[in-house]
């Protein structure tokens, strides 16, 4: 039954020319900075803190912090049943991929896909299975089947031949830390990743990462004023070449600054012990346009999406898919 569907992989090129599709699934983060009259200005300025991120912490051998710089890929993923229909092939998934210019040497190398992961089924998830399980249940409620379908789907992409044909490494998923939860310094220091965090309370976003098989790891790099949230596929700290994480970490900590600057542009650092606040006040703007109340709109009306084209055509198949479907242990 795990052969009546497979995965087709698409790329769009994330430069300051980019312009967001009609007919096509393109992640909401991406979209929402490609529009307006200054759309090109606002990727230009973006792209250009990412690499300054970069050169920041690939110092070594780079004096003048302008050697790197990052070409970024828009990863779209589709899945395609085998049944004939209308709704025969489903977006599935968006990432960020990365390949390192080494202008010095002409080089390019790898860098880690996975950064602004974008999931329409868990858009369906947790804009839709969730309020209305709440709403059900008088009161905050998680469906006991929460996040099953989507984990499953995801690690089953991970072990596909698409997926290992044009990767070589597993992907890391680095967003945000989350505001409801106290986070705790510790003496771990890693050179690139910088300082490690603690918290013991797993999120529901936690939980959702580790049914994808993913664990989580907080660290704040040299650098930085909080904490990034670092979901992973075997071994953060060995897996990975010190400019593969920094890749990670120059483009997602820009991405962060941009979404959640009360966070990841304040004007002072994380404590020893430290609670992120969206109502912090003491920050900087960066100059790139950014509308989060339509990330929160479009999030509702993606998850009805997936309920539309995914769920009431194929739901059926895939609940009996996922039941067989031998979760890999990684």
């Amino acid at each position: 039954m795990a052969h009546d569907f497979t995965f087709r992989i698409t790329t769009t090129r994330f430069d300051e020319d980019y312009s967001p599709s009609d007919n096509s699934r393109i992640t909401t983060n991406f979209a929402n900075l490609a529009r307006g009259e200054h759309r090109q200005q606002n990727l230009r300025n973006a792209l250009t803190m990412i690499d300054r991120r970069f050169n920041d912490l690939a110092h070594w051998d780079n004096p003048t912090r302008d050697r790197y710089t990052l070409e970024l890929e828009i990863v779209s993923v589709a899945v395609q049943f085998a049944a004939e229909g209308e709704d025969q092939e489903f977006p599935l998934l968006e990432v960020l991929d990365i390949r390192i210019l080494d202008r010095l040497t002409g080089k390019r190398s790898q860098g880690i896909v996975g950064n602004n992961f974008s999931s329409y089924v868990r858009d369906f998830d947790f804009s839709v299975r969730l309020p209305a399980a709440s709403e059900a249940a008088g009161g905050f409620a998680v469906p006991a089947d929460f996040g099953d379908l989507h984990g499953k789907l995801f690690q089953h992409f991970l072990d596909s031949e698409a997926y290992r044909e044009r990767f070589t490494v597993s992907p890391v998923i680095c967003i945000s830390v989350s505001t409801s939860k106290t986070y705790r310094r510790t003496e771990n220091h890693h050179p690139i990743l910088g300082v490690e965090y603690e918290q013991k309370d797993s999120s529901l976003t936690d939980e959702y990462f580790g049914k994808m098989g993913l664990s989580v790891r907080y660290f704040m790099p040299h650098g930085s004023v909080a904490p990034l949230a670092f979901y992973f596929r075997g071994d953060l700290l060995d897996d990975y070449t010190n400019l593969q994480l920094i890749g990670t970490i120059g483009t997602m900590e820009t991405f962060q600054k941009i979404y959640r600057p009360e966070i990841y542009n304040a004007n002072s650092a994380a404590a020893s012990v430290y609670q992120p606040s969206l109502e912090q006040q003491d920050y900087s703007v960066t100059k790139i346009a950014y509308d989060r109340d339509e990330r929160s709109r479009l999030a509702t009306e993606q998850g009805k999406f997936a309920h539309e084209h995914l769920v009431k055509p194929h739901g059926e198949f895939l609940e009996q898919w996922a039941a067989t479907y031998p979760v890999p242990v990684g």
